[in-house]
């Protein structure tokens, strides 16, 4: 299904259907935070400016991502 479609999906009448787009819209922004995360890291951002693009602690950024990266 393609993002649209999931967007879609997510705002319909079937909660079944929404729950199960937005179900997959989350474990997608989770790999493209993932993705984007070790990008930064390898590029030599710090936790805190990863933190901050995020809108979370750095703290929080780090204990999340430190050991998969």
């Amino acid at each position: 299904m393609t993002q649209q479609a999931l967007a879609a999906s997510a705002a319909g009448d079937d909660p079944a259907e929404g729950l199960r787009a937005v179900r997959a819209l989350r474990e997608l922004a989770d790999r493209l935070e993932a993705l984007q995360v070790e990008r930064a890291r390898r590029l030599g951002w710090s936790w805190q400016d990863i933190a901050g693009a995020l809108g979370v602690s750095r703290q929080a950024v780090h204990k999340k991502y430190n050991r998969r990266i």
